[in-house]
């Protein structure tokens, strides 16, 4: 199915722009102008809440559902190893490099090529709302979370991140937790104190070796790991606080709250999450969806990385033009010729979910 040629290279001029302007987590403004610019020069009137810009089809109709197609516009800062100017779009090849450019650039303007396809389309059957949002980097309150009040009822969502063009219908959610051992203090010469680390070294073999008992379909088993140890003040003194922080990658097998309390159970830390908004996510078995990804022979998968799905209380899937794998790597990319191929996927498995609703499957 291919779509309009021009959408596919407006697409890549406007990721080239998106590039050449930093948009780091928090400090988007640059990038969320550029996005305002992209919806004047096609009449299409947007709104703006902070650095989230947003558009509704033309012929928004509040009786039907709503479709959410929603991908971010700010990144990471580059790593040290970068060799390119990271904020110089440069084509070689088959390749366009940027920061962001794969994360979630290409996602992104693949989403908005899409949308603006579907715009003035006034047969479709569901509303779509096109959401251009920020700090999904650092998971950040004044994205997604802030925006999604002030958006109509939404039915599904689209997430736009690098999948490969493969369908991931399932993303874990994240708690990290900051765990405290407590000991008393000593002379390292003498036999005195009650040694922190020592203490802590008996979770830390916990949160190395616990198994859940319920494993997921799509997402398979729970993960934890343990990434940040801090202890001790100088050589010859016991410490008396080791603190630790564990990574813990959570199914649609358990709620947050429940891997909450089995971890409090099973460890004598204490235990103190930095949050508990980020949930796992995904579509039900039951959902439609599953039909449109086997008519298009989609690979679906359960994914291991945070995106913005963590915080849409609906359905959702992620799927987009890039490679997670490049994810924040130096000198990252994308091919041109996956994002003219993702704006003509997103363009179909719409298509498609019109088809659905207009024979009474997805009604």
């Amino acid at each position: 199915m291919k779509t309009e040629t021009h959408l596919a290279e407006d697409a890549i001029a406007l990721l080239k722009k998106l590039i050449a302007q930093p948009s780091f987590s928090r400090e988007e403004e640059g990038t969320a102008y550029i996005l305002e610019e992209y919806f004047r020069e096609r009449n299409i009137p947007f709104s703006r809440l902070m650095n989230n810009v947003w558009a509704k089809n033309a012929h928004f109709d509040k009786a039907k559902p709503t479709v959410l197609l929603n991908s971010h516009h700010d990144t990471v800062k580059p790593n040290a190893s970068y060799s390119r100017d990271p904020f110089a779009p440069t084509v070689e090849d088959d390749k366009l490099y940027g920061l962001g450019s794969n994360d979630a650039g290409g996602p992104l303007v693949a989403l908005l090529a899409a949308f603006t396809h579907f715009y003035y389309r006034p047969d479709l059957p569901f509303n779509l709302v096109l959401a251009a949002t920020a700090e999904e980097e650092v998971s950040g309150k004044h994205g997604i979370e802030a925006l999604l009040p002030k958006l109509p009822k939404l039915d599904f969502g689209i997430v736009g991140e690098p999948t490969s063009l493969d369908l991931a219908v399932a993303e874990k959610g994240l708690l990290v937790l900051d765990c405290y051992a407590y000991g008393k203090p000593g002379h390292a010469a003498r036999d005195e104190g009650e040694n922190a680390i020592t203490k802590a070294l008996i979770d830390m073999q916990w949160f190395a070796e616990y198994e859940f008992a319920k494993v997921s379909d799509t997402l398979g088993k729970m993960k934890m790991s343990l990434t940040v140890i801090e202890a001790g003040t100088q050589h010859n003194v016991v410490p008396d606080r080791c603190k630790m922080t564990v990574d813990v990658r959570v199914t649609d097998a358990y709620t947050l709250d429940e891997t909450l309390e089995i971890i409090k159970e099973n460890v004598s830390c204490e235990v103190v999450p930095r949050s508990v908004r980020l949930n796992s996510s995904g579509v039900s078995k039951e959902h439609p969806v599953w039909l449109v990804a086997k008519e298009m022979g989609l690979h679906c998968y359960g994914s291991p990385t945070l995106s913005d799905q963590a915080l849409m209380p609906f359905e959702t899937v992620k799927f987009g033009p890039g490679d997670s794998a490049r994810s924040h790597s130096a000198d990252e990319f994308i091919h041109l010729s996956q994002i003219r191929e993702g704006v003509d996927k997103y363009v179909e498995l719409l298509e498609r979910m019109k088809m659905h609703f207009e024979s009474g499957v997805l009604a």
